[in-house]
């Protein structure tokens, strides 16, 4: 088996909804994003032989989807009322709107899912929200 490592951070705000703490109040992370491949066979051919993917592919793929992220609200949808998200928006802050909870574990699932649909042989995802806190998903 073989594998790749890399990782990418992003600053983003979040809050969660029906939570009962700290982080029911919005509150910011410099997420720390690392990205698993895992492929069983190195490529066969052209510029990529005997590689899993070239590092500089594997990094512009985590590294674009960490930006999409990047200095933005993480808002769970339906958490807050279409009248203070149009304020938010008329203010000129980016908003991300997202069908789940915005937990570590479902952020993980979420960049996990996404790398995979650019192609990326993502084997695992581990999503830091704090130095020593990470949630992971793996398949």
């Amino acid at each position: 088996m073989y594998g790749l490592k890399t990782e990418a951070c992003f600053d983003s705000a979040h809050f969660l909804t029906d939570y009962y703490g700290k982080c029911e109040n919005l509150h910011g992370h410099r997420w720390r994003m690392v990205v698993y491949l895992r492929c069983e066979e190195l490529q066969q051919a052209g510029t990529m032989r005997d590689m899993v993917l070239d590092f500089g592919v594997f990094k512009q793929g985590v590294r674009e989807f960490a930006s999409e992220l990047d200095h933005t609200l993480l808002v769970e949808e339906g958490s807050l009322s279409p009248t203070t998200i149009s304020c938010l928006e008329d203010e000129g802050f980016s908003l991300t709107m997202l069908p789940f909870r915005t937990t570590a574990e479902n952020l993980a699932r979420y960049a996990f899912e996404r790398l995979c649909d650019r192609g990326l042989p993502v084997s695992r995802v581990d999503m830091y929200e704090t130095p020593n806190n990470c949630a992971i998903y793996a398949e």
